[in-house]
């Protein structure tokens, strides 16, 4: 990882300096120098998302440290287990970059606890071998793609060794963030017998560059599965013409849209969040203008730890046997049930 190097970038000019120094000493800062080459102005997409902005340091009421409650579902150092059926690992509290709207942003980048201790990694992989509902393990943190190749090889070794753990899914932003990271070592630790799903952390077309391209065909040749996570940014997405461009070019690319995330209610980030009541209003346009493959779950995570809920916009009213069904265009057609009787 790289800390913001302002001064080595040729558009070191256009930042305010004074405002990344202040948030600096408030929230982790860094950013790749690979992601500083793509950046075009001080207020593109890009740059929005991971140079610092001095409103960050603007805390609203019902922001919180912990915004989607992983604290009261973490049995043990490294596991939040929400759900009965799937867990989160979190290796590492270290990330390539560090996103200005993240809703970890109180628990990353912090000196102290970077990576789990040996024993405490030990204790978390304990967790989910002895508990054999476990279906699905998530990696996430943090990023695990900063770990070393090796770290990640020994880990996803136990994993597999474990026959409840059918399904492993990894979140990153390592593949679009520092892509040269995506190694034909690191493929070949992530390349396994069992399902490996990656999440992938994209918002913007912006960032579909050839070497991000590279990257995912290096992990797709993996036999990695590739979905994409996205945040709905205020001033960075918020527009269908935006994402439906985006999802277009991520399909093609093999790439399934799989969240577009609600911003969280993180401390600093309020500049970031729209109303959801906007939020369904494109996705109601999207479903007009792409193909169910470019159709992402728009998702809430519940402050105090209670979930994610799909907030997409409701197409059906009534009751019983009679409903009145709205279409992409926002016209009402009336709907008759018909059936046999339960």
């Amino acid at each position: 990882m790289s800390k913001l190097r302002l001064t080595a970038s040729k558009k070191s000019k256009t930042f305010d300096i004074k405002a990344v120094d202040a948030v600096a000493r408030r929230y982790a800062v860094g950013v790749t120098d690979y992601v500083l080459s793509t950046i075009e102005s001080a207020d593109d997409a890009v740059a929005k998302q991971y140079i610092p902005d001095v409103r960050e340091l603007k805390i609203l009421p019902g922001e919180s440290t912990d915004p989607i409650g992983d604290n009261v579902h973490s049995p043990v150092k490294g596991i939040v287990h929400r759900y009965p059926d799937r867990a989160l690992l979190k290796l590492a509290h270290v990330c390539a970059v560090y996103c200005r709207y993240c809703f970890r942003r109180e628990m990353v980048g912090k000196p102290d606890s970077e990576i789990l201790k040996p024993v405490e990694r030990d204790e978390a992989i304990e967790y989910i071998r002895n508990n054999k509902n476990i279906w699905e393990v998530i990696l996430t943190g943090g990023d695990p793609l900063v770990l070393s190749s090796r770290q990640l090889k020994d880990t996803l070794d136990e994993l597999c060794a474990m026959d409840h753990v059918q399904v492993i899914r990894i979140h990153s932003r390592v593949p679009v963030a520092d892509p040269k990271r995506i190694t034909d070592e690191l493929c070949d630790a992530l390349n396994r017998e069992k399902a490996v799903y990656i999440a992938v952390h994209i918002n913007h077309t912006q960032e579909l560059t050839p070497e991000v391209k590279t990257a995912f065909k290096k992990l797709q040749n993996a036999n990695c599965v590739l979905l994409s996570q996205s945040v709905l940014l205020k001033g960075v997405n918020d527009d269908a013409e935006i994402l439906e461009d985006l999802y277009r070019q991520l399909v093609a690319l093999r790439v399934k849209p799989y969240y577009l995330h609600h911003p969280d209610l993180a401390p600093g980030t309020s500049h970031f969040r729209l109303s959801i009541k906007r939020g369904q209003q494109i996705m109601k346009q999207l479903l007009g203008r792409v193909s169910g493959l470019c159709q992402p779950h728009y998702m809430l995570d519940i402050p105090g730890g209670h979930g994610k809920l799909p907030i997409g916009p409701n197409y059906i009213e009534g009751s019983g046997e009679h409903y009145v069904l709205e279409d992409y265009n926002g016209v009402k057609h009336p709907y008759e049930e018909s059936h046999d009787e339960d």
